[in-house]
């Protein structure tokens, strides 16, 4: 209670311990990042081994394979696989201290994981001035690890998993059914406006990928994009679908001229729209009322 009552009472101090579970929280989705693509991809061939079973098709004998999941086994280092101990797991620290090097083998770490952790605490803490104490700013900072972890996943697999994309429409949902609206803030809306949303933000996506498939035979967006605007229009209700699309698809297209201009990839080379769709989402999740506020001002006459 005490603890509570303080967090409540100082801005700084609050905003300070977000940032702090923030780098704790990173550490973990760098795990989630790496492990779950796994996961699924174990599950599918242990699934088509099934099915070549059913269909009396020789499958290969393979042994158990060991568990493997967000908690087990330990984290190792990749080269000398030695265990990663507590106090070289700190986040960002250890990265600094042990030079970027595993402390066993010195072997190089990529700086992607403390550059994840710092992006989720920096984030969180953000969310924290935004929103301030209470389970509205808990919402927000629900959302942003769901889209951080997203983001990487897909821009390492193209993939955006059920198994992260459904949950997170129904905490959309949940939210706004037992919070009530905080105005000015984008979160949590109204509970009619968070189900039209999940539906519009679904349905969208999903004309769009079948209006560009129809006129050019191609596969334009995945599965995943319409399940990851659904969440999104479900946390921050329909009126904030058409500006997250937009930003998402003028930044992806200047991305995607960039990436083509300086890697020299073919056209038909595919680039993840997760991350757009991400970053365009929590950009509207903190300052969406605002942005659109001073929009609509443009076109008020003024005396």
């Amino acid at each position: 209670m005490v603890l509570l009552e303080a967090l409540s009472a100082s801005p700084a101090f609050f905003i300070s311990a977000v940032l702090v579970l923030g780098l704790l929280v990173g550490s973990f989705l760098n795990v989630v990042i790496y492990r779950l693509p796994v996961m699924l991809e174990r599950e599918w061939r242990a699934q088509c081994a099934e099915l070549a079973q059913g269909t009396g098709i020789a499958a290969a004998q393979t042994d158990a394979a060991p568990r493997f999941n967000l908690i087990v086994p330990r984290s190792t280092c990749p080269k000398c696989k030695a265990p990663v101990g507590a106090l070289e797991n700190i986040p960002v620290l250890s990265y600094l201290f042990l030079r970027g090097r595993c402390a066993h083998c010195h072997a190089a770490i990529s700086p992607r994981y403390p550059l994840i952790e710092a992006l989720t605490g920096a984030l969180s803490a953000a969310v924290a001035w935004r929103f301030g104490y209470g389970f509205a700013a808990l919402a927000a900072l629900g959302l942003t690890w769901f889209l951080i972890a997203l983001t990487f996943i897909d821009v390492d697999t193209q993939l955006l998993p059920d198994s992260m994309t459904l949950p997170l429409v129904w905490l959309g949902i949940a939210t706004s059914a037992f919070l009530a609206p905080v105005p000015p803030l984008s979160l949590p809306v109204d509970l009619r406006d968070s189900v039209v949303g999940a539906m519009a933000g679904y349905l969208s996506l999903w004309s769009i990928y079948h209006l560009f498939r129809l006129v050019t035979g191609k596969e334009g967006m995945g599965y995943g994009d319409f399940k990851l605007l659904a969440a999104i229009g479900a946390f921050l209700g329909w009126r904030m679908l058409l500006p997250t699309v937009l930003g998402a698809a003028a930044v992806g297209a200047v991305c995607g001229i960039v990436i083509l201009g300086l890697k020299g990839r073919g056209r038909g080379v595919p680039i993840a729209f997760g991350p757009f769709l991400s970053a365009s989402g929590w950009i509207m999740m903190m300052w969406g009322n605002d942005l659109l506020a001073g929009y609509m001002g443009l076109f008020v006459a003024h005396p």
